[in-house]
């Protein structure tokens, strides 16, 4: 198993979407290990003070090529990397070793139209926050005494679909703008594959970031992270799912929150009625008992998040899950 370094470039990032006639930034074996870089902040460098800013990601901001910008998304993202031997139907593995974030400074933006009170608070705002990267924190309000911790994540982890441009805004059954705090290192997300390759991206790192997401931000901020990347043939997933060091997590996404929880219960009963082998009357039963659901995110239109975490501390120790 090799180990790879993915620097940010011009020519080994994409901007606001996934694309299959992307060039591949990397091609790798499976279980290979990529150190990788991510920026973000592409729409706002002008109005960035200079510790948000470096040499690299200035390059990027001021030359990246038409071909690299893929749809209408503000999201920065590097790759893809392909997968030799992936095929459609098979799972990619996401070992999320290693994630923190690069720049002492994020920031947070409020836009028009957007967020959960798209009415009340509709005017554009734009506040840089300073991260305290060897404390792991963030004062905000600055002086005001609150102390956020840093618990860093990558917002989007996603692969390729059929489609020539899929914008980064909404997450889907293949990943994307996933935006779950919950997948920070020491996590693994499993996510279906589309297209020969699987032609996976990651980027939007969040510095820390409330369930729901609800002015549209986390803090924001460059992050670089380790991951490894396995093909499992012996999977069959229809949806991304994930597992903490803690928990199981399943995923739901839909317009509206009521159909984004429906989504994320039925697919915790499909993974208890597979990997737990309970009848779907027991799994429904179980969900109603332990599994807590949680808003993932409001803000990604046109499809809100939700979220249900089962804890393995409960299952029989012979259970052998992903």
């Amino acid at each position: 198993m090799a180990k790879h370094i993915l620097k940010a470039t011009k020519e080994t990032v994409h901007l606001g979407g996934f694309s299959h006639i992307l060039e591949p930034a990397l091609t790798i074996e499976s279980g290979d290990t990529v150190e990788i870089e991510t920026y973000t902040g592409y729409y706002i460098y002008e109005k960035a003070p200079a510790e948000f800013l470096t040499s690299e990601f200035l390059d990027i901001c001021q030359n990246l090529s038409p071909e690299r910008k893929v749809a209408e998304g503000p999201h920065l993202l590097t790759g893809p990397i392909y997968i030799r031997g992936a095929k459609p139907g098979d799972v990619l593995e996401v070992r999320l070793e290693a994630i923190k974030p690069s720049l002492p400074v994020g920031f947070n933006a409020i836009r028009t139209g957007w967020g959960a009170l798209p009415h009340e608070f509709h005017q554009p705002a734009l506040r840089f926050i300073p991260l305290d990267i060897e404390n792991s924190v963030a004062e905000f309000p600055q002086n005001s005494g609150i102390k956020i911790p840093l618990k860093p994540f990558f917002g989007i982890l996603g692969v390729a679909t059929p489609e020539a441009q899929r914008s980064s805004i909404p997450p889907g059954c293949y990943g994307g703008n996933i935006d779950n705090r919950q997948l920070q290192a020491g996590s693994r997300v499993f996510l279906p594959i589309f297209v020969p390759g699987a032609l996976f991206s990651l980027g939007d790192g969040h510095a820390a970031q409330g369930d729901g997401e609800v002015n549209v931000t986390a803090i924001e901020t460059s992050m670089n992270g380790t991951i490894q990347l396995i093909l499992r043939k012996d999977l069959q997933l229809t949806a991304p799912v994930a597992d903490t060091p803690s928990d199981i997590i399943t995923m739901g996404f839909g317009q509206t929150l009521d159909a984004a929880f429906e989504l994320a219960l039925k697919n915790m009963i499909d993974f208890l009625v597979k990997f737990v082998r309970l009848t779907p009357e027991d799994a429904y039963v179980l969900c109603s008992l332990v599994v807590n659901f949680a808003i993932t995110q409001v803000v990604n239109s046109p499809q809100k998040g939700v979220h249900g975490m089962l804890n393995k501390s409960i299952l029989p120790k012979n259970i052998v899950l992903l």
